[in-house]
């Protein structure tokens, strides 16, 4: 038996195909002809075969013809010349009687890739758009997209264009809807099909004649149809209300896409729609399909956005399953942590953290994440929570706690002490660089309340010359120069030790310019330690929130250029006030730790008159995490905050001066790109103090819309 893709066979299949007895019999022809395919199929080049295979097209077998058809297409680009005897085959089959022939024949011209086909596709097409089958039009109208895509730059036949807007009023639900693909291929770059209202009156009578597909095209492309009064405004979402419950998830979304698009101008219809497609998605989000079920989960995160606890009562249908894949299982534990509650609160921290175990590491790190997400709000029932994790002694699960413990540090102060007395013992369990960091970054910061920080410290200043993270060095730097000033018989020997590596052993230059930063800092004589711990925030503030601009400005701006950043350029004149502002330089002095619930904020500032009111510009979005970073550089807690994208944006801060006098304030931002109203009361009658606290608050409030803006 002959190689299967050898010479040989070849040969051998030249013979068959060429021999008159066997073109006689359609049988053994078609068999010849299958077997041509099927080592195209298998990668053999069977190009030698083209004049052969387009002579056997050439019978009244439909099935053969659909078999040459395939070759003819694949092996054209290889044999050009050839092609052009196929070319004439295929132009007499677009007269031939049987639609489906002269269908198969428009189809195969119109996938020659091939120089100068344009030529002989032009006339061909046109008869097609016209001909009396439906299938010859649906063929000959996409058929017209990849003609004017062969073309290249050239200029688009008006005449042709003219014609498939008349076919969208076609006979045929599938012409139409393959119209208007066609269309918005052709007219790409005037912007795509053009719908106005007769067209888009039309394609509504038409919706009921479609399949699920071409309902959700057409909704997709009434999408850019303006109404010109409000009683057609609402005629077309009477027509429209229907499809709302379809029992197609992507008609469905379409449809509730155009009512929102329509209805911008009426929140009570868009409120309602939200209500009504609420069963659909919850019906997709527990599809058996992967696809369905993570693009129902987007639209769930989408519209929580528009309307926070929209789902809440239905949060046990976003528990994860052991056989979801992990993509699944991010999105719905992002959804559990916008739908939680004073009433589900419990269940759902259950769940999350039955999650924390998983055998995934990435899907256990999220889901500590996501617990931290929550503890903002729920801070005590989270950080026990944690802290039970802590017990399992596990690498990725202590690293990814720690991370949460520093952020809840900065953001919730009233769980410090309980994250501080959850930290000895596990220095012995991190290993990745971001826990290291986490990690010293508290026992910096918090070593006053955690009694072995400076012996800890001390492990990773011995270690340090092993150490292959040049950002855990450079954080251990920072950290030991901090503990000093609070701690400094304990902390004085082994800063000498670790400045001296630094500056003479290390090779890594930005761990070097740090160490000579603080060594020059302790050199110059400061008195006030606390000057050089507020030097240390305002560093960290600059870098974290200038990182996070940048950050933001890459997504939200694609590949647009990003300005190079320097570090003498990180102070900028408006925070170069705030230094200047800091309590230690004024007759205003915090006090960094205020126990003050939010019962007992609500109470206090119900009983008081407010004292000044102020007004802010602002543009784009808060952020929250940022403002959040900002007050607490200078002593300013947060009480409570809405989440981002809530309109109005409320925010409630507390400040407490070293007399006992309570500064309390409200931030309310009505929309985005508007004013930020600033309410402050004072539990004493201080003016001066009053006006250092505003004049501190509003420099900071600046800075930071600087940043985002």
């Amino acid at each position: 038996m002959p190689y299967l893709g050898g010479e040989e066979a070849l040969r051998e299949l030249r013979r068959a195909l060429s021999n008159p007895h066997v073109q006689a019999d359609p049988a053994r022809y078609r068999g010849a002809v299958l077997r041509v395919i099927r080592l195209m199929a298998q990668g053999a080049d069977v190009s030698g075969l083209f004049p052969e295979m387009v002579k056997a097209g050439a019978v009244a077998d439909v099935l053969q013809k659909k078999l040459v058809s395939f070759y003819v297409r694949a092996q054209a680009p290889r044999q050009p010349q050839l092609a052009l005897l196929a070319v004439n085959s295929l132009r007499k089959d677009c007269a031939h009687p049987s639609p489906a022939v002269r269908g198969l024949a428009l189809r195969t011209m119109c996938g020659l890739r091939m120089p100068g086909i344009q030529e002989y596709l032009q006339q061909p097409l046109v008869n097609g758009l016209r001909d009396k089958a439906s299938y010859v039009r649906r063929v000959a109208v996409l058929g017209c997209a990849k003609m004017v895509k062969l073309q290249g730059d050239c200029e688009v036949d008006g005449a042709l264009v003219n014609e498939l807007y008349s076919l969208l009023r076609d006979q045929d639900p599938i012409v139409v809807v393959n119209c208007l693909r066609a269309l918005e291929e052709i007219l790409k770059k005037e912007g795509g099909v053009v719908i106005n209202k007769p067209i888009a009156h039309h394609l509504l009578n038409r919706m009921p004649d479609l399949d699920q597909w071409g309902q959700s095209e057409v909704l997709t492309f009434l999408l850019r149809y303006k109404p010109r009064s409000e009683d057609e405004l609402f005629d077309i979402l009477n027509l429209l209300d229907g499809y709302l419950k379809s029992s197609s998830p992507s008609v469905v979304m379409a449809a509730t896409k155009l009512f929102l698009v329509l209805a911008r101008e009426y929140p009570d219809v868009q409120a309602d729609v939200l209500v009504r497609v609420k069963g659909p998605l919850l019906s997709a989000c527990t599809s058996e399909s992967r696809e369905l079920c993570f693009t129902a989960l987007c639209h769930v995160r989408q519209i929580l956005r528009s309307l926070p606890g929209h789902f809440s009562s239905h949060y046990k249908k976003f528990f994860c399953s052991y056989s979801e894949p992990h993509y699944i299982k991010c999105q719905k534990m992002e959804v559990l942590c916008e739908l939680v509650n004073d009433e589900n609160v419990q269940q759902v921290l259950e769940e999350l953290k039955g999650y924390c175990t998983d055998v995934s590491e990435e899907l256990a790190q999220g889901a500590i994440f996501a617990i931290a997400n929550i503890a903002r709000t729920y801070t005590e029932q989270c950080v026990g929570i944690l802290t039970e994790l802590l017990g399992l002694q596990q690498e990725h699960i202590t690293s990814a706690v720690v991370r949460t413990f520093r952020d809840l540090a900065w953001l919730c102060p009233q769980c410090t002490d309980a994250v501080c007395q959850a930290l000895p013992g596990c220095e012995d369990t991190i290993q990745d660089s971001e826990g290291k960091q986490a990690l010293i970054w508290l026992l910096g910061t918090h070593g006053e309340k955690i009694p072995n920080a400076p012996y800890v410290l001390e492990d990773f200043v011995e270690n340090v010359k092993s150490e292959s993270f040049p950002a855990v060095k450079m954080e251990l730097l920072t950290a030991l120069l901090r503990l000093f000033l609070a701690r400094p018989a304990e902390c004085q020997d082994m800063l000498g030790r670790l400045l001296y590596y630094c500056i003479e052993e290390e090779q890594d230059m930005a761990v070097r310019d740090r160490g000579l930063f603080y060594y020059r800092l302790l050199q110059s004589g400061v008195e006030e330690p606390s000057s050089i711990q507020w030097a240390l925030w305002s560093w960290e503030l600059h870098l974290t929130s200038v990182c996070a601009f940048i950050s933001e400005s890459l997504v939200s701006e694609g590949n647009k250029e990003v300005p190079e950043v320097h570090p003498d350029t990180l102070m900028s004149e408006g925070n170069k006030e705030l230094l200047k502002a800091h309590p230690d330089a004024g007759s205003l002095s915090l006090i960094p730790d205020v126990s003050l619930t939010a019962e007992q904020f609500e109470k206090t500032w119900l009983s008081l008159d407010t004292s000044c009111q102020l007004s802010l510009p602002w543009c784009g979005p808060v952020h929250a995490d940022t403002i959040q970073t900002a007050l607490r550089v200078v002593h300013i807690q947060t009480i409570a905050m809405s989440k981002a994208g809530a309109q109005p944006w409320k925010a409630y801060l507390s400040a407490q001066d070293d007399s006992g006098c309570l500064f309390l304030t409200e931030l309310l931002l009505e929309a985005a790109d508007s004013e930020l109203q600033v309410s402050v009361k004072q539990t004493e009658a201080k003016p001066e103090a009053l006006q250092s606290f505003i004049s501190a608050l509003r420099t900071v409030l600046e800075a930071v819309a600087g940043l985002e803006s």
